[in-house]
């Protein structure tokens, strides 16, 4: 069951909880003015708005205006729900289109926090194309290099969802908060409640994170530094660093492609986590392929080393990576790639995920998504293969001319014991196919697939 949802604030309350004491300095767009009754004619319209502005004390259903969160000054824009259900009319598109053109103008990363029903009956057609005005609005911040954060309140449904909610590049939700393309009374009744709150939008990767109030300020903050918010140009980031290798059983190198594989596999080895957690002091996880799935086995997200840099991640977990996770580390990827935050990559896993469930929701072309993501990357991208490297489904993740191996490791073009069936070996004859696949991290460095060894 959903969550209970916490009382709703106002916009201004909102805001208030992400900037603390640091202030907010509201902003207007030109005035405009409407035709009576609004552009439909729609008697009791102008009415209606005025007892929406008595009761809120807003002019619109959107504030916005700039502020500090943590120690980044931000672009905040916050729906009044208490304005006609913070829907979207005409005026609003000015507000929204206007709120994301002061984030491109001044360089500043675009913090939305959203609480709407939808687009505004009483206008029609015109509330509805606000749509395309935010959404290109939000494509030229893109274009940009800007980051945007998305705080999903309750209850966020309809287009402010599918604009400035879910188009952000990271999207949080309040526990309990409705959330989902459909409101509550246009859905099918014997609708599951649970997939339009925030807790089942987590669970099918639409949210990234689900974050109490009270914990709100502190992680919006941390994304903030984590995402490469600057206010000024600055030279092009350094590469991510190596992970240090994490202490493992043997000693040395293996001595045969047996032994190498029986390393990689072992359960003893390090994992991403114990990589990661070295790696970082803050990491903060991206959840999900935005298509309804998520792998357990993938974790992505950003992360900041003790020096303050921020570095994406993408790392494998020693499963059969699974179509959804391809698709969130292509996500991941690409984010970092238009931010300008360096990439690494840690690659454990068998190879893909080969079930006919992976087949139908897409092996082949989430697979191929993650070698073009890192083929296109302009950051530079950094890998460490620290356990098994299975053929594509791992070399998808790997980076071209930067990747390197622990001792833990091997990366072959196929299983060895696949390798000797299909060549009708006896299994047996494993080992021998294990030494002549040349699997070994001597071997690698050797072929110039990897250029150096991590121990």
């Amino acid at each position: 069951m959903p969550a209970e949802p916490a009382p709703r604030m106002t916009a201004r309350e909102a805001i208030a909880l992400l900037t603390g004491g640091a202030g907010f300095t509201e902003h207007r767009p030109p005035p405009r003015t409407l035709p009576p009754d609004g552009p439909l004619g729609w008697a009791g319209y102008d009415a209606a708005r005025e007892r929406a502005a008595e009761r809120t004390g807003e002019e619109e259903s959107v504030v916005y205006g700039t502020g500090v969160v943590g120690d980044r000054e931000s672009v905040l824009l916050s729906f009044e729900f208490g304005f006609l259900g913070g829907s979207l009319g005409q005026l609003t598109g000015d507000r929204l289109e206007a709120a994301y053109e002061l984030a491109l103008s001044r360089r500043l990363p675009l913090l939305a926090l959203v609480a709407t029903g939808g687009s505004r009956m009483q206008e029609g057609m015109v509330a509805l194309t606000q749509l395309q005005r935010v959404a290109a609005a939000s494509t030229r911040l893109r274009a940009a290099g800007l980051p945007q954060i998305a705080v999903v309140r309750d209850p966020t449904t309809g287009g402010g969802w599918a604009t400035v909610g879910a188009g952000a590049d990271v999207v949080l939700a309040l526990p309990g908060a409705q959330v989902g393309f459909a409101g509550s009374r246009v859905r099918p009744p014997d609708a599951d409640p649970y997939a339009y709150g925030a807790e089942g939008q987590f669970a099918a990767g639409q949210v990234d994170a689900v974050v109490p109030a009270g914990e709100l300020r502190g992680t919006v903050g941390r994304w903030l530094r984590a995402l490469g918010a600057r206010e000024t140009h600055e030279a092009p980031r350094p590469a991510a660093p190596l992970p240090r290798a994490q202490p493992s059983s043997p000693a040395g190198l293996p001595t045969s492609g047996r032994e190498a594989v029986e390393r990689a596999r072992s359960p003893q080895r390090p994992r991403a986590e114990a990589y990661l957690a070295d790696y970082f002091t803050v990491r903060l996880p991206l959840h999900g392929d935005r298509c309804g799935g998520t792998d357990p086995g993938l974790l992505t997200g950003f992360g900041l080393r003790a020096d303050g840099q921020p570095v994406a991640y993408v790392a494998q977990c020693g499963t059969p990576t699974r179509p959804a996770g391809y698709r969130a580390a292509a996500r991941t990827i690409r984010l970092a790639d238009r931010l300008g935050v360096p990439v690494l990559t840690l690659v454990d896993t068998p190879g893909a995920a080969n079930d006919a469930e992976a087949e139908r929701t897409g092996a082949g072309a989430a697979i191929a998504d993650t070698f073009a993501a890192i083929a296109a990357a302009r950051v530079p991208v950094t890998t460490l293969v620290i356990g098994e490297g299975g053929s594509g489904g791992a070399l998808a993740l790997a980076a071209p001319g930067n990747t390197h191996v622990t001792a833990d490791s091997y990366f072959s073009v196929i299983a060895p014991e696949l390798a000797a069936a299909i060549l009708k070996r006896p299994p047996a004859e494993t080992g021998a196919t294990a030494d002549q696949l040349r699997l070994r991290p001597q071997d690698l460095v050797e072929l110039g697939i990897a250029r150096s060894i991590v121990t």
